[in-house]
């Protein structure tokens, strides 16, 4: 089993400095004698679990820019985004796997990537590569179902509802809550506080007093951090399987290609003629070459054969 990515470890950076990004829906809503669709964008930082949601009102490259850029706005420009490939989207109608297909990825990656910001995606069939985001779209239209919602809200019920829903969220506690204790949520490293709630500090504003309170300020937040990393951190670091190490892909290996769409006996056969390695050695993903082109998938979903090939 291998490590967790950095960007998991992020400590002292602040939040959404990774970022994971995905779409879900679509929603319907009600624009004045219309019935439109809207979809939601779900940000994801990868360090401390919080959320971001924005509503993008199509499936178009532009519509998702626009979404970006509002986040960055109001978050501040991450170092990094992870998405799925526009084809891979786990748990989405069949219809945003389909309307996803206009999206230009490479038009997505030219706007946004730069010297300080750096968009990837994933490798196509691998949807355990974006379980971060996956898991809280989940807890996501978990409280939608919750909220009674009319049956064609308008977009300005719809956005309320998506704040109201991004507070929720960020009020879950990261670890195990034992009794009579405090907990930590994502909230406390977006407004401070666990609920959003105001801090009632009651300070008089005076000189001295905001200059203890800064560095009084400082210590809490070095408390608080190393409690994120005594707590939170060994949560991730469990290995629960693949404890022994095998012999990693190389390129050259005859394998299968596991795809659970084709029935059985009919997975691809190919070459391995490139990989793609982890900072720990263990390779993420391949590309294989098959009889009808060359495919990228990650290394879970190829099944090495024990067979020999003579060189021509």
């Amino acid at each position: 089993m291998g490590n967790v990515p950095m960007e998991r470890l992020a400590a002292y950076q602040r939040p959404f400095t990774y970022t994971g990004v995905d779409y879900f829906g679509p929603l319907s809503v009600e624009v004045g004698r219309r019935v439109e669709k809207r979809w939601g964008v779900l940000f994801t930082c990868l360090t401390v679990r919080a959320i971001h949601l924005e509503v993008a009102h199509s499936l178009t490259t532009s519509s998702c820019i626009l979404a970006i850029q509002r986040f960055i706005a109001l978050r501040g420009k991450p170092v990094e985004i992870i998405s799925d490939c526009g084809t891979n989207f786990v748990g989405a109608s069949h219809e945003l796997c389909e309307a996803w297909k206009e999206v230009n990825e490479r038009q997505l990656a030219e706007e946004f990537t730069s010297s300080s910001f750096i968009w990837k995606f994933n490798p196509p069939g691998a949807p355990h590569f974006g379980g971060c985001w996956e898991r809280l779209i989940k807890s996501v239209k978990k409280v939608l179902g919750e909220i009674k919602l009319p049956r064609l809200p308008t977009d300005e019920v719809l956005l309320s509802t998506f704040g109201e829903v991004q507070t929720i969220v960020n009020s879950r506690p990261l670890t195990h809550v034992p009794l009579n204790d405090e907990f930590e949520p994502p909230n406390h490293f977006l407004v401070g506080t666990a609920n959003g709630e105001p801090l009632r500090a009651g300070l008089n504003v005076i000189a001295t007093m905001l200059k203890m309170s800064w560095k009084a300020s400082q210590v809490l937040a070095n408390i608080f951090w190393k409690k994120w990393i005594k707590e939170y951190l060994p949560t991730l670091t469990r290995r629960t399987n693949w404890f022994a190490p095998v012999r990693p892909i190389e390129v050259g290996d005859i394998v299968l290609i596991v795809d659970g769409d084709l029935p059985r006996n009919t997975w691809p056969m190919g070459r391995v003629v490139k990989v793609v390695k982890a900072s720990d050695g263990q390779v993420q993903r391949a590309t294989v070459k098959t009889a009808n082109g060359f495919l990228e998938r990650p290394a879970t979903k190829l099944a090495v054969l024990d067979v020999k090939v003579r060189e021509p």
